[in-house]
């Protein structure tokens, strides 16, 4: 499985060897040293993938991750020296599909962006009919990944779509937090297991989910599952 993929770092001895790890397992490998020289390549070139730092010099990572969850859903992984958990969080509600920390293993960051182009291709590949549920509250279409709520449309980062893909494949099915990370992560490492619930807080806000009528329902002691059945 190759891709061409945008190392967007300030530090070029970094970039160099995450080039060498990525181009070894045959990707085409492009680089940005700073925020906005990254923006022009995304909208030039169109990687399938975008490892971003971000402590970069002028444009904030966060401003470019923002600006292109705003213009596309490229998938982002995340590699920055801001280890703590708000980081991590926060990274996640600005649309990071995975969050790496410096110091880094380059095998372990190759096999984190496998493992989200793996997800991302197997949610392009798959195709199936559109499915209400709820008596139409929800309306989800896998194949052209668009989401209805109340009528209205719902954008969602890969991510949040993935997500939802995973609760509504089986409606009224509890799903750990573990089983939904490696749905929508492509892996099942642990300390990631409670990104999940940043993950669904953003998915109840988009879709408008609030008390008493939920409809992704957290089961207490294991993780959350979808409230209510297909309209099939």
């Amino acid at each position: 499985m190759t891709a061409t993929v945008l190392v967007v770092d300030d530090e070029p001895k970094l970039r160099s060897l995450v080039r060498d790890y990525l181009e070894r397992d045959g990707h085409t490998v492009l680089e940005a040293a700073d925020g906005l020289r990254a923006l022009e390549i995304t909208a030039d070139i169109h990687p399938d993938l975008i490892i971003l730092d971000l402590g970069l010099p002028g444009l904030p990572g966060e401003e470019v991750a923002r600006s292109l969850r705003r213009d596309g859903d490229v998938p982002i992984v995340m590699l920055t020296a801001k280890a703590a958990e708000n980081d991590r969080v926060m990274g996640l509600r600005i649309g990071a599909d995975d969050y790496v920390v410096k110091p880094f293993s380059p095998r372990e960051l190759v096999a984190r962006v496998e493992a989200v182009l793996r997800r991302t291709r197997r949610g392009h590949a798959e195709t199936s009919e559109a499915v209400s549920y709820g008596d139409g509250r929800l309306h989800i279409d896998a194949e052209r990944r668009e989401v209805h709520a109340d009528g209205r449309p719902v954008e969602l980062t890969r991510t949040e779509f993935d997500l939802l893909a995973a609760l509504a494949s089986r409606p009224g099915r509890a799903w750990s937090r573990m089983e939904l990370v490696g749905r929508v992560q492509g892996h099942a490492f642990g300390a990631y297991e409670r990104t999940i619930d940043v993950h669904v807080k953003n998915l109840r806000h988009k879709l408008g989910d609030t008390p008493p009528f939920r409809l992704v329902v957290a089961v207490p002691g294991i993780g959350y599952k979808l409230g209510i059945d297909s309209d099939a």
